[in-house]
C-alpha cells in the first residue's frame, strides 16, 4: 500500500488537465495528455508543434510566437526595439534594417544580468539594510534609556520642592513621556519600513532565482532590475530628545525646564522672617487665564451626541442616525462613514494610528473603519453590551459595557490590549461596585499617570481611578458652587493633566488638577447644555453644544 502510494506522488500531470502526462511538446516545453494534444494543437493552430512521447522530451528554450506574422516564431532580438521578431519582420516587415541578436544570446545575456544583481543584493544590499536594522534597535534601547534618565532626575530634584509644587512635576513627566513617545513612534516607523523593505528585497531575490531557472523567454525579457531602487536608502529619523534643565540657588530660586515648560519657583521675602513666602510662576503651560472660541461650527446631528478629535483640525461627529462625519476646524465634510448599525452608534472614537472606531450595542461589538468598511476589532463578553469608547496614547482601548435594562442597569469599564482584555474596572477594595447602577453611559478618558477619569452620569459624580482600578477621589462639583446640581457628560485630559468635564445643568466646563482639587469653570463661551468633548493635537477643546460644535482655546 506504501509503494502504491509513493509510485502515484510521482506521477506527473498533464499541463492543461488533472491526467497522468503522455507527450509532451518540445516546441512549447508542455506536458500533454492524450486526450490534450489536439486541444494544444488547436489553441495554437498557427505554429508548428513537436509533439514526442514523454520519455522522448528535450528540454531547450521556447521560443515565443511573433505578434507580427501568425504561424512564425520568434529567433532573434531586434537590439533598437528591444523584441523578438521572426524571419519575415527582418526581411520585409517594421524591423528591417536594425540591429539584430540571435535570441539565446539575449536570454543569456538576461540571465547574466539577474544573476549579477541577485549576487550584488545578496553580497552588499541585504547586509547595509540589515546593518541598519541592528543600529536602530541600538538607538531605540539608547532613546527609551534617555527617557528613563530624565524620569529618574525628576524624580531627585522633586525631593528639593514643597508638597505644593509637586503638580509642576507631573506636567513635566507627562511632556517628557510625550515628547519620548513621539520619538520612539517615529523610530518604530523606520524601523517597520527598514524591515519592510528587506522583506520585499528578499522576495525579490528568490524571484530572480526563479527567473534564473527559468526557460521561458519572455518571462526573462520581461525583467525590470530594482538594483537602482534598493541602492537609494531610506532617510533615517531625526531625533530631537527632549532636555531636563534645573538650576538651584538654595533660599533664593529653584528652576527647571523641559522641552519649552519652565517653572520657577522664587524666594520673596527674607528667611528669617514668619511670613517668608514663595511664590510660583509658569512661562507657559499654565493654567487657561484668557478662554475664547475661535471657531463655532454648526452641525446636521440633532441631538448632538459625540465628538472624536483627529490631528490637529479634524474630528469625526455622530447623532441620532447611522452616518458618521468627518468635519474640520471650519465646518467642511472631510469623510462620511456609514456604520452597520440597527439604528446608531452607541461611541465613537479614534485609534493612535487615526483610526475610526465605533460600538455597536445590538450586535455586541466595537468595530473599526479601515478603507472605508467596517470590520469587527472586539466582541464585547457574553450578556454584556459596548456604549462609549476611549483610545489612549499608549494603544489601549477602554470600552463601556453595560447589562440589563432601567435603573438596574450594570456598569463597568473593560481595558483592552488589542482583543484581549488586560483589565476591568468594576470593583473597589472593599469589594464596592464602583459606578453606580443605572441606563444612562459612562464617558471616560485616561490622564497621563494612567488614572482612568470617569463621567458617572447616574451618580452625576466625576470618579478618577488609577491604573489598578483603585478609587483615588470623586468630585461631585459641589466646590464650584454652580446654582444648578452638577450634570456632566464629556471629560476629557489635557497636557498638564487637568481634567475638563462638561456640565449640562450649569452650561459650563469644570476644570480640576490630577489630583482632584477644583481650579475654574469656564462660563463664558456661550455654551448651552454641553455634551460631546473632545481635545486635539494643538490643545483645543471641541465641545457638542446644541447642534454645534464650538472650538476654544
Amino acid at each position: 500500500m506504501a509503494t502504491s502510494t509513493s509510485w502515484a506522488q510521482d506521477i506527473i500531470n498533464c499541463d492543461l488537465c488533472d491526467k497522468p502526462t503522455q507527450q509532451f511538446c518540445n516546441s512549447c516545453q508542455v506536458n500533454l495528455c492524450e486526450t490534450c494534444v489536439k486541444k494544444h494543437r488547436d489553441e495554437f493552430k498557427t505554429l508548428m508543434h513537436e509533439i514526442v512521447p514523454f520519455l522522448e522530451m528535450k528540454i531547450q528554450l521556447v521560443f515565443p510566437e511573433c505578434r507580427e506574422h501568425s504561424g512564425q516564431r520568434c529567433e532573434v532580438n531586434c537590439k533598437k526595439c528591444n523584441k523578438p521578431v521572426c524571419v519575415k519582420c527582418i526581411e520585409s516587415g517594421p524591423h528591417k534594417g536594425h540591429d539584430l541578436e540571435d535570441l539565446t544570446e539575449t536570454h543569456e545575456k538576461n540571465i547574466r544580468k539577474i544573476k549579477s544583481d541577485m549576487e550584488e543584493i545578496k553580497a552588499k544590499i541585504i547586509p547595509k539594510y540589515q546593518n541598519e536594522d541592528h543600529k536602530i534597535e541600538n538607538t531605540i534601547s539608547t532613546t527609551k534609556s534617555n527617557i528613563d534618565e530624565i524620569g529618574n532626575e525628576s524624580k531627585q530634584l522633586r525631593k528639593l520642592w514643597h508638597q505644593e509644587v509637586d503638580n509642576i512635576f507631573d506636567k513635566i513627566d507627562s511632556l517628557s513621556q510625550s515628547l519620548g513617545e513621539e520619538n520612539l513612534y517615529a523610530l518604530q516607523e523606520y524601523h517597520n519600513k527598514i524591515r519592510n523593505l528587506i522583506t520585499e528585497i528578499n522576495k525579490s531575490v528568490k524571484q530572480n532565482e526563479k527567473l534564473c531557472n527559468s526557460k521561458n523567454i519572455l518571462e526573462v525579457n520581461k525583467y525590470h532590475s530594482k538594483l537602482n531602487e534598493y541602492q537609494k536608502f531610506p532617510e533615517n529619523v531625526n531625533l530631537k530628545l527632549p532636555l531636563l534643565r534645573s538650576n538651584i540657588d538654595k533660599g533664593k530660586e529653584l528652576s527647571i525646564e523641559i522641552g519649552g515648560y519652565t517653572a520657577t519657583l522664587k524666594q520673596m521675602s527674607q528667611p528669617s522672617l514668619p511670613t517668608d513666602v514663595s511664590r510660583l510662576t509658569t512661562e507657559k503651560g499654565g493654567l487657561m487665564d484668557k478662554v475664547r472660541v475661535i471657531a463655532t461650527i454648526p452641525t446636521t446631528y440633532d441631538p448632538f451626541w459625540g465628538v472624536a478629535c483627529e490631528g490637529e483640525a479634524e474630528a469625526w461627529i455622530y447623532g441620532k442616525n447611522k452616518i458618521i462625519t468627518r468635519i474640520d476646524i471650519h465646518g467642511a465634510v472631510k469623510d462620511t462613514v456609514t456604520a452597520k448599525c440597527l439604528e446608531w452608534p452607541a461611541g465613537i472614537s479614534v485609534t493612535r494610528s487615526r483610526e475610526l472606531i465605533y460600538s455597536d450595542d445590538n450586535t455586541d461589538t466595537v468595530n473599526i473603519v479601515r478603507d472605508g468598511k467596517s470590520e469587527i476589532l472586539i466582541t464585547a463578553p457574553w450578556g454584556w453590551r459596548p456604549g462609549e469608547l476611549c483610545c489612549t496614547r499608549s494603544g489601549i482601548i477602554l470600552v463601556h459595557v453595560y447589562k440589563g435594562n432601567g435603573p438596574q442597569t450594570k456598569n463597568k469599564i473593560i481595558r483592552y490590549q488589542g482583543k484581549n482584555i488586560e483589565h476591568e474596572i468594576n470593583i473597589d477594595g472593599q469589594g464596592n461596585h464602583i459606578f453606580k447602577n443605572g441606563e444612562y453611559p459612562l464617558y471616560f478618558t485616561e490622564n497621563n499617570n494612567g488614572d482612568v477619569c470617569v463621567s458617572d452620569v447616574n451618580a452625576d459624580t466625576v470618579v478618577v481611578v488609577d491604573k489598578m482600578g483603585r478609587v483615588r477621589f470623586r468630585y461631585d462639583g459641589r466646590p464650584a458652587r454652580r446654582e444648578e446640581s452638577f450634570d456632566p457628560r464629556g471629560i476629557v485630559t489635557d497636557a498638564l493633566s487637568q481634567i475638563i468635564v462638561t456640565d449640562i445643568n450649569n452650561n459650563c466646563l469644570h476644570i480640576l488638577d490630577q489630583n482632584g482639587q477644583f481650579l475654574r469653570c469656564v462660563d463664558d463661551c456661550g455654551l448651552d447644555s454641553p455634551y460631546g468633548l473632545s481635545v486635539d493635537s494643538e490643545g483645543r477643546l471641541w465641545v457638542g453644544s446644541s447642534g454645534k460644535i464650538k472650538v476654544i482655546k
